[in-house]
């Protein structure tokens, strides 16, 4: 999944790209309104954790430009304006969360994690393909009752292709939501990942999930037929 979090406070801003980086997230970060409003118009972000002071631009415009746009991240607020009146118009621009600074980073990556869950359209934590679970609260993997051990780009993958299951992906889609902006990679490198991860699936007992369509993309699925 992919984050872009626009903070003009650095130590805020480092804290949360080093928070979401660890939990497995591709994670862009600017303290510029006006740098974060291209970065959001020019990638497609399954997240945006945006302040509202901000030079440049002022987060509730940057989020007015954003929701009137083409691309639609889930949006958390993470604000120190911290009056009902400010929290109802965030809101009403077009936030689908409001968190009043200071917070507690274990809630803020709560929120984010059930916002992602809903922009993909899933309600519970956990998710299942077959024989394989995944629980999105605590980030862990398990096939046919085996825990897998998963690097975090794998979990990654494995989480978009999850919520993505039974849906034709592209490998350029797979990799604008695993890969962040400056990342020294291509889209060629999710192949190598997608071979880990049926390796791995493979040594758990597991059949088949992820299968590809030439020159098209991947597939997780039971039945290959499905899409």
């Amino acid at each position: 999944m992919r984050v872009l979090v626009v903070e003009d406070d650095t130590a805020i801003r480092t804290a949360l790209v080093q928070a979401f980086t660890e939990d497995g997230y591709a994670v862009d970060g600017t303290g510029d309104g006006e740098e974060g409003l291209w970065y959001a118009e020019s990638n497609d972000y399954d997240l945006l954790v945006l302040d509202l002071n901000l030079p440049g631009l002022d987060g509730l415009e940057l989020l007015r430009r954003v929701r009137d746009g083409e691309r639609h991240p889930a949006v958390l607020i993470v604000s120190a304006r911290d009056t009902v009146q400010d929290r109802v118009r965030g809101l009403d621009i077009g936030a689908d969360d409001y968190l009043v600074k200071p917070f507690a980073l274990p809630e803020l990556l709560a929120r984010a994690r059930s916002l992602v869950r809903r922009r993909h359209g899933k309600v519970k934590p956990a998710l299942a393909v077959g024989c394989l679970g995944l629980d999105t609260s605590n980030r862990t993997a398990t096939c046919a009752g085996k825990t897998l051990l998963l690097t975090p780009r794998e979990y990654a993958l494995v989480e978009y292709l999850m919520h993505r299951a039974g849906t034709l992906v592209s490998r350029t889609e797979l990799w604008e939501h695993v890969y962040a902006f400056h990342d020294d990679a291509n889209s060629n490198v999710v192949d190598h990942f997608i071979a880990k991860l049926r390796r791995k699936l493979s040594d758990a007992g597991a059949p088949p999930l992820i299968h590809t369509r030439r020159g098209q993309g991947y597939l997780m699925a039971v039945d290959p037929g499905e899409a």
